[in-house]
């Protein structure tokens, strides 16, 4: 097939999160089963300066520009794979952060930032650039990509298109007035449209314009139609349902390999798990922690904020470090948590290690070195990071939402019989709960290693490379493309209020 994927980051171009980690590792698996799938983004620094072979190939005069907006191309970083990058510097050659200043806060054109990028997708999209390539479909991801299809659903002859939903809590949503000033079809304001609550949402935009709307697991599927994850797009979820699937995320094994990785002390597999130890030394080490093989070493990898459950981390703290066991620490975000931390780690220097902000080679070193990784989120859409782990041969701690529900059994007495069992997971996102899985992972570990060691491989064997969440993408495209062929798909849900 021919593909237009577009999005706002794509590891290692950029990166802040999740999204970053799926944009590079999916088009690249899709590219590698012999699809013609290229990548589009911003031309931030930062990715100019990494994508390969970059050379200008159009100019294009875009509504919301003061310039003519240069399309760049070149290819993805050790692939063949074409990255499209819109290059317009008064929106996107800012340095940090793609979407927030450096004291945190959205940088105040965001909308306009992300219309422009979104007309210029609608122009690779229809090949206003001439380069006899027009996409079957286009995929986008999240509300930064959210206003592609309407803007395309106004083309006759048009691609299909597919809306995959990252993390519906960030929704891009601007005042009423941003419509007007962002000078949309005047079509699109409406309840069938971009207009929510007297907003204008980039990703109801998205969910309501999309011919097929997907998320990065099953379980987020069915949570966000409910009002406790939907946060007030559930009625709109609810009625687009027959065009809703989850697909697990999958994880670049290339990159995540403890048998090559680059970036650890010793390298191991399943069969070699004895090298796993030295990792755990090196790690201690490195960290400032006093190199005890016999504690469990637990670790936590994540933006420091409510939804990641770092304060549950926080409140178990006390009752935790009652036990032999150590904890490191890698993330940044609201300072106050920083803050918390930083504090802790200094009444438990032996105990406790931090490292406010974020180092792609220390995560490797602590997936490598660590026994048990902690995710107690409140909500996680699909998560990798308990993926990693597993592969690793660091047993994960969940709570049990999203995906990871969907990637991590709980040890029980059935699933420890039966030799099924990948980690420890808890129901209630409350600190009791997090604390009791810990607790049972502690005495688990210390109970029998020859238990502990056959849970680890249990999870080394689990299977998350991108080759079957890819032919599952394969397939639901092939599919879509099919129903707009023959124009099965509605496109309103006016109907959907009534829900």
């Amino acid at each position: 097939m021919d593909i237009l994927f577009c999005t706002s980051e794509a590891y290692p171009l950029i990166k802040t999160g999740g999204l970053a980690d799926v944009s590079g590792s999916l088009p690249k698996a899709l590219h590698d089963m012999g699809n013609d799938i290229r990548l589009v983004l911003p031309a931030y620094p930062e990715a100019v300066a990494k994508t390969e072979r970059l050379v200008p190939v159009a100019n294009l005069s875009l509504e919301g520009a003061s310039a003519p907006v240069e399309i760049l191309a070149g290819r993805f970083p050790g692939s063949r794979m074409k990255v499209y990058l819109v290059n317009a510097p008064e929106y996107f050659s800012r340095s940090g952060n793609p979407y927030v200043q450096e004291d945190g806060s959205d940088w105040p054109d965001n909308a306009e930032r992300f219309a422009l990028f979104a007309r210029a997708i609608v122009a690779l999209a229809l090949d206003r650039l001439g380069m006899n390539w027009k996409p079957e479909l286009v995929h986008c991801n999240d509300w930064q990509t959210g206003l592609v299809p309407p803007l395309l659903a106004q083309h006759s002859n048009r691609p299909a298109t597919l809306f995959t939903i990252h993390n519906l809590a960030y929704q891009g949503l601007f005042p009423a007035e941003t419509f007007h000033t962002l000078a949309l079809p005047a079509s699109l304001w409406s309840i069938d449209g971009v207009e929510f609550h007297g907003q204008l949402s980039f990703m109801k935009s998205g969910i309501a314009g999309a011919d097929w709307i997907t998320t990065v697991s099953p379980t987020y599927a069915e949570e966000i139609r409910t009002s406790t994850y939907g946060y007030g797009l559930e009625g709109l979820l609810q009625y687009r349902a027959d065009h809703l699937t989850g697909i697990l995320n999958g994880m670049d094994c290339e990159i995540w390999d403890p048998a090559t990785d680059p970036w650890i002390k010793r390298n191991y597999d399943a069969r070699t798990l004895q090298h796993k130890a030295p990792n755990k030394s090196a790690l201690q080490r490195q960290l400032g922690l006093p190199a005890k093989p016999g504690q469990l070493l637990f670790a936590h990898i994540g933006r420091l904020v409510e939804q990641k459950g770092v304060d549950l981390i926080l409140d178990i703290l006390d009752e935790l470090f009652l036990y032999p066991v150590q904890l490191v620490l890698l993330g940044s975000g609201d300072s106050e948590l920083e803050a918390l931390l930083s504090a802790a780690a200094t009444r438990y220097p032996e105990q406790l290690a931090i490292h406010i902000g974020y180092d792609e080679q220390l995560a490797h070193r602590i997936k490598a070195g660590a026994d048990c990784f902690l995710m107690p989120s409140r909500y996680e859409p699909c998560g990798l990071n308990q993926m990693y782990s597993l592969r690793y041969g660091t047993v994960p701690v969940v709570h049990r939402t999203g995906g990871l529900a969907d990637s991590v059994n709980d040890l029980n007495e059935k699933t420890a019989t039966d030799y099924t069992a990948t980690g420890f997971s808890f129901a209630q996102d409350s600190s009791e709960e997090l604390l009791d899985a810990c607790t049972r992972a502690i005495d688990y570990f210390r109970t029998s290693r020859v238990d502990w060691w056959k849970l680890v491989i249990t999870g080394m064997r689990e299977n998350f490379c991108w080759s079957e969440s890819a032919g599952q993408y394969l397939d639901l495209y092939i599919h879509t493309c099919n129903l707009v062929r023959a124009g099965m798909l509605e496109t309103g849900e006016s109907e959907y209020l009534a829900l």
